[in-house]
C-alpha cells in the first residue's frame, strides 16, 4: 500500500480531485504541489529526511505564469525525480493523448501508469493506483488500444530511401550506391532485397 504519494498537477480542481481518489485509496500523507520545480523540491526533501515518497502522480502539461520555474514539463520533471530515486513510480495523469509520447514515457522514462484525463477517468485513475500498488504497468483502455491498433512498423531511413528509390523508377541493383551516398547501412543488396 502506497504511504506517501506527492501530486504534481497545476489545475486545481484537478488537483483536489486526486488527492480526495488517493486519500480515498487508502494513502495516509498525500502532498500536492502546483510546479514541477516544488515537487523535485519535496522529493529531494523526502529522500534527504529519510522518508521518499512511494508514487508521484503527475500531469505533463503545466501552463506558464508569474513564477519562473525551471522545469515546465511533466516529462523533464519525471527524468530529473527518477535521477533521484529510481525506484520511485510514476502515474502520468494528462490530456495528452500522442502515442508517440506516451510509447516514450513507458520505454525511457519507466513510468508506471499512465490515464488520460477523460470520461471515465476517475475509475481509471483508481484502477491505475489498483494496478500499480501492485507492482503492475497500468495503461487506461483508450490508450491501450490505441497503442495496440498502432502501426506496429515503423520505417527506417532505408526503408523510406529504398520506397522513394524505387517510386522513382531506380532498379533495385542501383539503390546499394544510392544508399551508400547517404550514409545509411546497411546499404548491401542483400539488405535491400530482404527489407
Amino acid at each position: 500500500m502506497f504511504k506517501k504519494v506527492l501530486i504534481a498537477e497545476d489545475h486545481e480542481v484537478a488537483n483536489l480531485s486526486v488527492h480526495r481518489t488517493v486519500q480515498e485509496y487508502g494513502v495516509a500523507e498525500t502532498k500536492y504541489v502546483y510546479y514541477c520545480d516544488d515537487a523535485l523540491t519535496w522529493i529531494r526533501n523526502a529522500i534527504r529526511e529519510g522518508e521518499p515518497y512511494d508514487l508521484l502522480i503527475t500531469d505533463l502539461v503545466f501552463e506558464d505564469d508569474i513564477v519562473p520555474q525551471k522545469i515546465t514539463h511533466g516529462k523533464d520533471l519525471i527524468k530529473a525525480a527518477k535521477e533521484l530515486q529510481p525506484e520511485l513510480k510514476v502515474i502520468v495523469f494528462s490530456s495528452i493523448e500522442r502515442i508517440s509520447l506516451i510509447e516514450d514515457l513507458f520505454r525511457n522514462y519507466q513510468i508506471d501508469g499512465y490515464v488520460r484525463k477523460a470520461r471515465h477517468d476517475g475509475q481509471h485513475f483508481k484502477d491505475a493506483l489498483k494496478a500499480v500498488d501492485s507492482n503492475k504497468i497500468y495503461q487506461s483502455p483508450d490508450i491501450r488500444l490505441a497503442l495496440r491498433s498502432k502501426n506496429s512498423h515503423e520505417f527506417t531511413a532505408m526503408d523510406i530511401q529504398i520506397i522513394s528509390s524505387l517510386s522513382n523508377g531506380i532498379l533495385q541493383k542501383n539503390i546499394p550506391q544510392i544508399l551508400q551516398d547517404k550514409n545509411i547501412k546497411p546499404s548491401g543488396l542483400s539488405s535491400i532485397e530482404r527489407g
